[in-house]
């Protein structure tokens, strides 16, 4: 890990997560969750069918042990971390359930 990275043990613990979100809430649905790891960020695609598209981007916050949500907005290309009004933004709470749970809202 760097010194900007995610830890090994969190990030393990985001994969078991998505894995349990993947098999509990989505099942045989044809689509899942895809983490990506980039330096402090953990990036949530969903592929549907085949097809992988961006949902959202998570950046964890070491002190708070918690996770700050943008939102992949596919009208300006870019991930908007200032964004709150979308459906599925109630769900947002610093967690990495709760990112899964909006951007399965926002993007059906």
């Amino acid at each position: 890990m760097t010194a900007t990275g995610i830890p090994t043990e969190v990030r393990h613990e985001a994969v078991d997560i998505i894995g349990r979100f993947n098999r509990e809430v989505l099942g045989d649905s044809g689509c899942r969750y895809v983490p990506h790891f980039r330096g402090k960020h953990l990036y949530l695609h969903r592929e549907d069918f085949g097809k992988v598209g961006p949902v959202c981007r998570l950046e964890y916050k070491k002190r708070k042990r918690l996770w700050e949500f943008a939102i992949y907005k596919y009208s300006t290309d870019r991930y908007d971390p200032d964004d709150c009004f979308f459906p599925g933004s109630e769900f947002v709470d610093g967690t990495v359930e709760g990112a899964l749970a909006a951007g399965l809202t926002a993007y059906p």
